[in-house]
C-alpha cells in the first residue's frame, strides 16, 4: 500500500476496508462488557464486599448516575482530543500533548500493560466460567480449565489476526445480544416488582448506611463499570471519518451504557426488595439469583438462569476481543513512535499489528500457565484460583486506567487550551479529576493483602516508563506525521 512521502518511515495500520461509527462504538461498548460489568459489580456499589465495608447501599443506582456524569466529562475530553488527534495509541498520544513525551510514554506503558493485565486476568476467568458452568448446570466437562483457557487465547488470535473489522463485528454482534437479553430481564423484574418500586429511595443518600460519604465510595466503583469507553479512539487512523465519528461513538457509548447501567443497578436493588441482607446471600452475581425460580427467590426459571449465564459469557468475550484489539494497538502505536523497541511495530499483510499482537497473546498464554501451575499466586481465601487471579489482575487494570484517565484529565487543561469554548474545558476538567481522583483514592483505600499490592505495581510501571523514555526517547508522535488518508484507504468496509 502506498503512502505519501511525508508517511514513508512510519508503519501504519488499516487496509481498504475503512471502519465506521458502528465499528467504533463495538469497541467501546465491547471493552466495557456491560452486561459482566451489571452481573458481578453491583455487589461493590452497595459495598457489601468492598474491602473498606463502606458502600452506597440501596441507593446504588445514584452513585451510578453520579459516576456516569464523571465519566461524561472525561468522555468530553476524550471525544475533544479525538478530533485532533487519529492515532492506534489514542490515550498515550492525549497524554503526551497535555503533560509531555516523558510522561505520555510513562503513561502509555502504564495504561497498555495494566489493560494487558486485566485481558489476561479475563481469559483465566472465562475459561473457569465455561468450565465450572457447564459442570454445575448440565454435569458436562468436555474439556479442563486450563484447556478452555488455551482454546480462548486461540480464539483471540485468530480474531486479532484477520482484522480489526472481523473483531468490532464479533464485539457488536456478541454484546447487542447480550445487552437486549439482559436488559428485556431487568425490565420485566422491575415490572414484576410493581408496587414494591420506589425510585426516589434509590436515589436518596439516606438509603446508604453511611450516608453521602457511602454513595461517594459507591461512585469509586461506580467508575469501574465505565472501564474501556474510550477505546473507540484507538481505531482513530483505521476509521473512515474519525473526526466525526470517533468523538461521536466515545459519547455515545457513555450515554447509551450509563442507562444501561441505571436500569440495572435498579432492577438488582429493587428486585431484593431493598433488602441488603438478600442481595448480600447472593453477592457472587445477584443476577442469577434474580434469574433463577420463583420458588427460590428469583422471577425467571432455570432455563432464564442458564440463558443469562450464556450471555454473560459471551459479553465476557466481547471484552476479551476489545482489550486485545486496543492493547495490541497500543503498545504497536508506542513502539511506532519509538518509545518501545521498533520491532513491535511490525504489521502483518492484513495491516494488524503482528509482533504486538503476538506479545499480547504471549502474555495471555504466560498467565495461564501460572493459573494452573502455581496455586498461591496472589491467592484469596474461599476463592478458586482462577477467580483469585481475575481479581488482582484486574485491580491491576483498573487502577492503570484510573491514573490516566486523572492524568488525562490534568493534562487537558494544557492539551486543550485552543478550544473556542473555554468554560467547557474547566468544567469537564473538575468534574473528571474529581471522579478519577476518587477511583484512584479507593484503589488504595483499605484493600488488604494481596490486592493493596496491585496499585503499587502500577506505580512501579509508571517509574520503568520513566526510564524507559531515556533509553527509548522516541521521535515525533505518528499523529503529528500523517497527511491524512489517501483515496485507496478510503473503501467501504467489508467482510
Amino acid at each position: 500500500m502506498a503512502h505519501p512521502s511525508s508517511d514513508t518511515e512510519y508503519e501504519r495500520l488499516g487496509s481498504e476496508k475503512k471502519l465506521t461509527i458502528v465499528d467504533a462504538v463495538a469497541q467501546s461498548v465491547g471493552f466495557m462488557g456491560p452486561v459482566f460489568s451489571i452481573a458481578f459489580l453491583v455487589p461493590l456499589l452497595v459495598g457489601i464486599i468492598a474491602a473498606s465495608g463502606k458502600g452506597a447501599g440501596t441507593a446504588a443506582p445514584l452513585s451510578v448516575l453520579i459516576a456516569s456524569i464523571g465519566v461524561l466529562g472525561l468522555g468530553w475530553i476524550v471525544a475533544e482530543y479525538a478530533k485532533r488527534i487519529q492515532s492506534a495509541g489514542a490515550l498515550y498520544d492525549y497524554v503526551s500533548d497535555g503533560l509531555g513525551s516523558r510522561i505520555g510514554a510513562a503513561s502509555g506503558l502504564l495504561y497498555y500493560v495494566g489493560i494487558i493485565g486485566l485481558g489476561a486476568g479475563l481469559v483465566t476467568l472465562l475459561g473457569g466460567t465455561i468450565y465450572d458452568t457447564l459442570a454445575g448446570e448440565f454435569d458436562k466437562t468436555p474439556l479442563p480449565r486450563t484447556a478452555w483457557m488455551l482454546v480462548i487465547v486461540a480464539f483471540l488470535g485468530v480474531v486479532l489476526y484477520l482484522g480489526v473489522a472481523l473483531s468490532t463485528r464479533a464485539q457488536l454482534v456478541l454484546a447487542l445480544f447480550s445487552i437486549s437479553v439482559v436488559l428485556v430481564f431487568f425490565l420485566y423484574v422491575i415490572v414484576k416488582v410493581g408496587s414494591g418500586n420506589d425510585v426516589a429511595k434509590a436515589f436518596n443518600p439516606s438509603s446508604s448506611s453511611s450516608g453521602i460519604s457511602g454513595v461517594l465510595f459507591g461512585v469509586l466503583y461506580g467508575v469501574l463499570l465505565f472501564t474501556g469507553f474510550e477505546t473507540a479512539a484507538n481505531l482513530g487512523e483505521e476509521t473512515e471519518h474519525p473526526k466525526r465519528d470517533i468523538p461521536r461513538a466515545v459519547l455515545f457509548s457513555v450515554l447509551a451504557i450509563s442507562g444501561f447501567y441505571l436500569i440495572g443497578t435498579y432492577a438488582q436493588v429493587a428486585g431484593y426488595g431493598f433488602d441488603l441482607g438478600k442481595l448480600g446471600a447472593n453477592a457472587g452475581a445477584p443476577l442469577f439469583g434474580l434469574a433463577g425460580p420463583v420458588a427460590d427467590g428469583g422471577f425467571g426459571s432455570v432455563f432464564v438462569r442458564r440463558l443469562l449465564e450464556l450471555v454473560v459469557v459471551l459479553d465476557m468475550l466481547a471484552v476479551a476481543i476489545g482489550i486485545t484489539v486496543a492493547s495490541s494497538r497500543g503498545l504497536f502505536a508506542m513502539a511506532r513512535d519509538r518509545r518501545l523497541p521498533k520491532g513491535l511495530a511490525k504489521v502483518s499483510s492484513r495491516g494488524t499489528p503482528l509482533v504486538a499482537g503476538g506479545v499480547v497473546l504471549a502474555v495471555f498464554l504466560v498467565v495461564v500457565v501460572l493459573t494452573k501451575t502455581w496455586i498461591g499466586l496472589f491467592a484469596l481465601p474461599g476463592l478458586p484460583h482462577y477467580v483469585s487471579m481475575f481479581s488482582w489482575l484486574s485491580t491491576l487494570g483498573s487502577c492503570a486506567l484510573g491514573a490516566i484517565y486523572l492524568l488525562l484529565s490534568i493534562g487537558a487543561i494544557k492539551g486543550l487550551r485552543s478550544h473556542p469554548q473555554q468554560w467547557k474545558v474547566y468544567l469537564a476538567v473538575l468534574v473528571s479529576v474529581l471522579v478519577t481522583g476518587g477511583a484512584v483514592f479507593g484503589a488504595f483505600y483499605q484493600q488488604p493483602a494481596p490486592i493493596i499490592w496491585a496499585p503499587f505495581v502500577g506505580i512501579a510501571i509508571f517509574a520503568i516508563g520513566l526510564l524507559l523514555t531515556f533509553v527509548y526517547p522516541g521521535r515525533a508522535s505518528a499523529s503529528t506525521q500523517f497527511t491524512g488518508l489517501i483515496e485507496s484507504e478510503t473503501g467501504p468496509v467489508k467482510l
